[in-house]
């Protein structure tokens, strides 16, 4: 593959990162504690969209933190799994690799 080429297809796969991460923005995660009481959506971009806590909860704000704390970190890490996988899909090039520039894509 030539230069001019590579370059080409470098710049496409930079506009198919930057159009995948604003599409991200709208696939969402749903998460919620073991008995439903809270319940989180979170962006594929680690933004949260809503949080719903059951009126249970309100009473014991230990627990309350505790939950929130929990699913909170369940929702993020599944959307980085969500945010990668899709990031992956299209940094995934029939490019031949070069040194230093693998974390360009990131």
């Amino acid at each position: 593959m030539d230069l001019m080429a590579m370059m080409g297809k470098m710049k496409e796969t930079q506009q198919k990162i930057k159009d995948t991460k604003k599409r991200l923005d709208t696939v969402f995660i749903d998460e919620e504690s073991a008995d439903g009481l809270l319940k989180v959506s979170i962006s594929a971009n680690n933004a949260i969209k809503n949080v719903t806590i059951d009126d249970a909860l309100l009473e014991d704000k230990e627990q309350l933190e505790d939950y929130i704390v929990t699913v909170i970190n369940k929702a993020i890490e599944k959307a980085m799994k969500e945010n990668q996988t899709q990031l992956d899909e299209v940094t995934k090039l029939d490019l031949p690799m070069i040194p230093g520039m693998d974390d360009m894509f990131k």
